[in-house]
């Protein structure tokens, strides 16, 4: 990060031109107007953010005082590189973004570490915005139902109950995320589950009953079962057998 602030535009001009020849602009609008990059017109409205990379010129238009939230950033090479558009509607995460975006700016002066933090996760989340048209884009229902899996996966979870948070039938939500992860619910359910499990063997000194409550299963039978079918292997041998005893296998 080089600067954050909040932008304030519109009021002795209509039009203004940028071009940063070094950094990346990010922008969180809290206004209606256009951004133009060549022939390209991008309508802004409340809530919308944009990315613009380095040395990129851009107009922006607005209709009287205009506020934005706004981040100068270089970002380094290296990393899998993510396709994220100019312009994208953040819906209803534009509040959870201004959050963020708000604490880095406030934190600049003082923490810039902290500051960069609080960027790289509004990064992140920006980049898994859902597209309304395009590859590569999970849908949005199957990223609900994911978020909630991996924030409940200690208590009990049932398929009906991730639909009822995600807002559709049991039914629907059972096609949408096999469609998208070749997998059911359940299965999914499952083998996050054995995953974390698998991880706080290998990671932590936890022990084996205490795992099994941390990843929901309390039974040790069927956490046992559990772990042979997903793993390959007992809760115990697998502590024993260490990461390079399991091959490195990706789960």
């Amino acid at each position: 990060m080089v600067n954050a602030g909040i932008g304030v535009h519109g009021v002795f001009s209509a039009h203004d031109v940028f071009r940063l020849p070094d950094l990346w602009q990010l922008h969180l609008y809290h206004y209606e107007g256009a951004l133009t990059l060549g022939e390209s017109v991008h309508p802004i409205r409340p809530g919308h953010v944009s990315l613009v990379p380095p040395n990129t010129e851009v107009h922006f238009h607005y209709r009287g005082r205009s506020e934005h939230l706004y981040v100068h950033l270089r970002l380094h090479d290296g990393g899998t590189a993510r396709v994220v558009p100019v312009m994208q509607d953040a819906a209803a995460e534009s509040t959870r973004l201004a959050d963020l975006l708000r604490r880095a700016v406030t934190a600049m002066p003082t923490s810039p570490p902290r500051a960069t933090a609080e960027v790289w996760t509004a990064l992140w989340r920006i980049a898994g915005l859902p597209r309304s048209e395009g590859a590569g884009r999970r849908h949005p229902f199957v990223a609900a139902a994911q978020a909630y899996v991996e924030e409940h996966l200690a208590g009990p979870l049932s398929v009906p109950d991730v639909a009822r948070v995600v807002g559709i039938s049991h039914t629907h939500l059972t096609r949408v995320f096999r469609a998208e992860t070749g997998l059911t619910v359940v299965s999914y359910i499952r083998h996050r589950r054995l995953q974390r499990a698998r991880h706080l063997l290998l990671s932590s000194t936890l022990s084996i009953t205490a795992i099994a409550a941390a990843v929901g299963i309390a039974d040790l039978q069927a956490f046992n079962k559990a772990c042979r079918r997903e793993l390959g292997a007992s809760p115990r041998d697998i502590r024993a057998a260490g990461p390079a005893g399991l091959g490195g296998r990706e789960l």
